[in-house]
């Protein structure tokens, strides 16, 4: 995650499973109502709520979706990505090739260098596009430098 002074990070609120696809299981798009001009850091934020069927999904089961997973979790961010563009070609009855995760209808916000947390940070989230609070980024941060400086000792 980029050093942004702790200015510039956005936060994104996913329910479950596909917060977890997205942190564990390779889920490069995520589904929204609205497109955003937003390019840059997002905390993947695990909502309040769990879209049941979807636990079934054939591709969430082939991202690994297992309830027991700390990163299955409710209520807390769980990876940090990049935005780094928005496909609104299905939202405008066209179509699209951004994968099998891409919804028709939805606007496609596609997730590049996706980190999941090495534990979950709980945090409150909101609707839609939101700006996380300067501890909670602070607090991602320094667990993301301390997991780094792990993996090069």
């Amino acid at each position: 995650m980029a050093s942004t002074g702790g200015d510039g990070v956005q936060a994104i609120s996913v329910q479950q499973p596909w917060a977890f696809a997205i942190a564990r299981g390779g889920k490069s798009v995520c589904n929204q109502p609205l497109p955003t001009a937003y390019r840059g850091p997002v905390l993947i934020h695990a909502s309040m709520r769990v879209d049941l069927k979807a636990c079934d999904s054939p591709l969430v089961q082939r991202a690994g979706w297992n309830p027991r997973d700390p990163l299955a979790t409710l209520g807390a961010v769980i990876a940090v990505a990049e935005v780094v563009d928005v496909c609104s070609a299905t939202a405008t009855n066209g179509s699209c090739d951004c994968g099998p995760w891409a919804e028709p209808g939805a606007h496609h916000w596609r997730l590049a260098e996706v980190l999941p947390l090495p534990r979950p940070v709980v945090a409150l989230g909101r609707p839609g596009l939101w700006e996380p609070q300067p501890t909670l980024v602070t607090e991602v941060r320094t667990m993301l430098a301390a997991t780094a400086a792990l993996h090069r000792s």
